[in-house]
């Protein structure tokens, strides 16, 4: 059962394990025309009318998505990554540094640096395959002018909540590229 199911009409979720969000209607960003200004060079610039109140919230119920994966595949990789680690540094300072073969100290370096990069590969490779993936950056951009138009309609007068869309700027991976595809999840259900 998708998440998004038990959302209202025009409701997405701003953060991860947040509370859902109501849609600010196009029309009340619109009404500023700062907003209206960056909204119509945005949508030149990421190929999407961020005026157009059901494009714009399927992009955030995706990016939504999108955040959830992301923290996911980092922590299915992270948390064994630090576990390893920690358990790894605190077994050397507490028993094999004082082994009195230092073969052994090398062999136990060995087969934890291995384990260590092994889980670090892999976390690398979790965070490419989200961070990197064009469809995603594309995902991740609209999003970031999204809030933009947002917040120069908000500091323009329009009645929109503080931080709407209640997440943070993709400081990173929001880069728009034309020839990029949509997003399409592994499991190929409409998320919207």
């Amino acid at each position: 059962m998708s998440e998004s199911s038990d959302l209202g009409e025009w409701e997405f979720i701003g953060r991860r394990g947040g509370e859902p969000v109501r849609l600010v209607p196009g029309e009340v960003i619109a009404a500023v025309p700062d907003a209206r200004r960056l909204a119509e060079d945005a949508n030149r610039e990421v190929g999407f009318d961020l005026l157009d109140d059901g494009a714009v919230l399927r992009m955030l119920r995706l990016r939504h998505q999108d955040e959830q994966e992301m923290f996911n595949a980092g922590f299915r990789t992270g948390v064994p990554l630090a576990l390893v680690g920690f358990g790894a540094t605190v077994y050397w300072g507490g028993v094999a540094q004082y082994w009195e073969s230092s073969r052994a100290q090398l062999i136990y370096l060995s087969v934890t640096g291995a384990a260590v990069l092994v889980l670090l590969g892999l976390w690398i490779r979790a965070a490419l395959a989200h961070w990197g993936d064009p469809a995603r950056q594309n995902l991740r951009a609209r999003a970031r002018k999204y809030r933009d138009v947002a917040h120069t309609a908000r500091r323009g007068g329009a009645d929109i909540p503080a931080h709407y869309p209640h997440y943070g700027p993709y400081p990173f991976a929001a880069t728009y590229r034309p020839d990029a595809g949509e997003v399409r999840f592994p499991d190929g259900e409409d998320r919207s």
